[in-house]
């Protein structure tokens, strides 16, 4: 039975996707640094331009004081629901509104741009890392394998030549080019040096010069070849568990990490709003305290605290910041996404259609308690006076009364219409139609019966 093979079109893209990769590695071999480090830093500046032309403003630890106050945006609230302020107070009242909702720093889009210039980097040297391991450990079994021929009897170059037709898992591509260049006449120490300086690795490096130096020395060279891959063998060990003893260390800055937001998060919920409202009294005089926007701040110092403390990590647990790193990506990431749910104010809505909702007649009239005869109209125009379609209005009709729909859709001509019955008692009523935050108005005077 012939295998299925996937000739969609997105397998057909990702291959060649794949083959100009090749194509660019082998024509040009730029340095994985590209990759890793240029491209990511050069998106993360391009982002950061753009919020700053964009016009993000890098919020500081003092609160920008925006529109009216909550006194007054209150009143106008409870008065628009109440019917007693006009289409374009509601509109100014929802604008204020909207001002005061805190936009996103540009301190938190430079959070996002860390994140991006040093995650592809912290991921590559981690998985770098574990892929030297992986080959130190399987270079023991290579030297355990060439002593083993060497006692047998042959030497060194042979001894490589039949190890490359054996599976020696990663390291096999290696071998093979080690034992090829010997076939055409490269020594064994060049072909070694070669080997030990494409995987790497400092300790194969290392212990490859000694069986060098041994192939040379004279004596019992199978011995000495033996003893190295023994000793390359019990660093490996040793240095594993020393990382495994370091694991309980990295817990503790993690768990650290963790106690420092929730002390955080205790003093902006419950200490915080206190100290705010004393320091808004009188009795201090000036208001400095009201006016910190101590949110931000504690923002600040948890995502500085979780970038040095993941090199901190990377420090003592791996014997290099830079291993870090990927402490550092997790620390700040976990520290955002628990900052944006439980520490600073959310981003603000965009701004919504500013509409002008105009009722089609200056006044309606009817009898009480009946519906009436026509439905009351209302167009929906923009600033600059164009129809708006497609919105929904939702009616209301006070001081009593019913509206039939309760709410409408303007069509092509932003036009909606509304039936409505009268409420018992002689009088004008008002037709409330709203969208958007916009409000219209229609007055329909009833007569008794």
């Amino acid at each position: 039975m012939k295998p299925v093979t996937n000739n969609s079109p997105f397998s057909r893209k990702m291959e060649e996707l794949h083959e100009l990769a090749e194509r660019v590695r082998i024509l040009f071999n730029p340095p994985r640094e590209y990759f890793t480090v240029v491209i990511p830093v050069a998106i993360a500046v391009l982002l950061v331009l753009w919020a700053i032309l964009a016009g993000y403003p890098l919020l500081g630890t003092e609160k920008v004081q925006q529109g009216e106050s909550a006194k007054l945006q209150q009143l106008k609230e409870l008065e628009a629901q109440l019917g007693e302020t006009s289409g374009t107070d509601q509109n100014t009242t929802t604008t204020s509104a909207a001002e005061n909702q805190q936009k996103m720093g540009l301190d938190e889009i430079i959070v996002f741009a860390v994140l991006i210039a040093i995650t592809p980097y912290a991921i590559d040297i981690t998985l770098q890392k574990r892929r030297i391991r992986r080959k130190e450990e399987l270079y023991t079994e290579f030297l355990f394998k060439l002593s083993e021929l060497m006692r047998g009897g042959l030497d060194p170059i042979k001894s490589v030549k039949e190890l490359s037709k054996t599976d020696l898992g990663i390291l096999t591509p290696n071998v093979r080019i080690a034992s090829t260049a010997m076939i055409y006449g490269k020594s064994f120490e060049e072909s070694m040096k070669a080997m030990a300086q494409s995987l790497h690795s400092e300790l194969i490096t290392r212990y490859t010069t000694l069986v060098v130096q041994a192939s040379y020395s004279g004596g019992s060279v199978a011995d000495l070849i033996l003893k190295a891959s023994e000793d390359m063998r019990s660093i490996i060990s040793i240095e594993r568990e020393k990382e495994g003893n370091l694991a309980q260390y990295v817990m503790i800055f993690y768990f650290a990490q963790g106690i420092i937001f929730f002390i955080i998060y205790t003093l902006t919920t419950s200490l915080l709003p206190y100290v705010t409202q004393l320091g808004a009294s009188s009795i201090f005089g000036v208001n400095k305290i009201a006016g910190l926007d101590f949110a931000r701040g504690f923002f600040h110092l948890i995502m500085i605290n979780s970038f040095f403390g993941g090199l901190i990590i990377g420090k003592i647990s791996e014997g290099e910041a830079r291993f870090g790193l990927k402490h550092a990506v997790i620390l700040m990431a976990a520290g955002y996404i628990a900052c944006a749910m439980l520490i600073l104010p959310p981003p603000a809505p965009p701004a919504a259609q500013a509409i002008n909702i105009t009722p089609l007649s200056d006044q309606y009239s009817g009898v009480v308690s009946l519906p009436l005869k026509d439905a009351v109209q209302f167009k929906l125009t923009d600033s600059s006076g164009n129809p708006v379609n497609q919105t929904v209005v939702q009616f209301s009709v006070i001081p009593d009364g019913k509206v039939n729909p309760p709410s409408d859709t303007s069509n092509n001509d932003g036009i909606v219409s509304v039936k409505v019955v009268l409420g018992s008692t002689a009088g004008n009523y008002t037709i409330l139609a709203k969208a958007n935050g916009n409000t219209g108005r229609a007055t329909i005077v009833a007569k008794a019966s």
